[in-house]
């Protein structure tokens, strides 16, 4: 649990870039090469590699060399992820709703 927490954590902070945020939107809509990602952006090639780098080591995005391009996709895996750990704090905030009402009582 303590592992996923900074998993979990890794991926916040990847996201707490807007760049990243709007490279993590564009990936939700299908698979990109780093060209067609660029072309989106005012940044160099370079900069983009280290916003890509940054999210494939936390795990959220998956890179796959084709021929000379680089293409990208969401990791299903940590999108699991992520969703569990909202469902658990929203599940841990439903319980504590119900108990504050049964101590009104």
């Amino acid at each position: 649990m303590v592992n996923e927490i900074y998993d979990n954590a890794a991926i916040f902070k990847a996201l707490g870039d807007g760049t990243r945020l709007r490279i993590f939107a564009m990936l939700s809509e299908s698979e990109l090469c780093a060209c067609h990602i660029l072309e989106e952006f005012q940044i160099t090639q370079p900069t983009l590699s280290y916003h890509m780098k940054v999210l494939t080591d936390c795990g959220l995005v998956r890179g796959v060399r084709d021929g000379a391009w680089m293409k990208y996709s969401l990791n299903p895996a940590a999108l699991r992820s992520v969703r569990q750990l909202f469902e658990l704090c929203e599940g841990q905030s439903a319980g504590r709703q119900v108990n504050r009402k049964e101590r009104l009582s």
